[in-house]
């Protein structure tokens, strides 16, 4: 058993929160755009695909290039700290315009 690889874990979740906020970002261009659209599906489809894939990319170079586990991680945390925060913000802009 291994022990906590502080500096791994912080350089994921540097690099996981960066990644997640670009990720949230383009979720938010994709649904613009894809409202004013004609072809909505395909514009959201296109969106989710290139949102994927720099996530999920990042996230498996990220596992290949590390030695251990750790690195990986703190990318997945910050994700879901971002997705938290995001969440959050959204469903206070949600209440307000009500």
């Amino acid at each position: 058993m291994s022990t906590l690889d502080w500096p791994a874990l912080l350089l994921g979740m540097l690099l996981g929160l960066g990644i997640s906020g670009l990720f949230f970002w383009g979720l938010s261009v994709g649904i613009r755009r894809a409202l004013g659209a004609q072809h909505q599906a395909g514009t959201l489809l296109v969106s989710f695909l290139l949102r994927m894939a720099l996530l999920l990319g990042i996230g498996f170079a990220l596992a290949a290039l590390s030695a251990s586990l750790w690195p990986l991680m703190g990318y997945v945390l910050a994700f879901f700290v971002v997705r938290w925060q995001v969440i959050r913000r959204a469903r206070r802009a949600m209440t307000a315009t009500v």
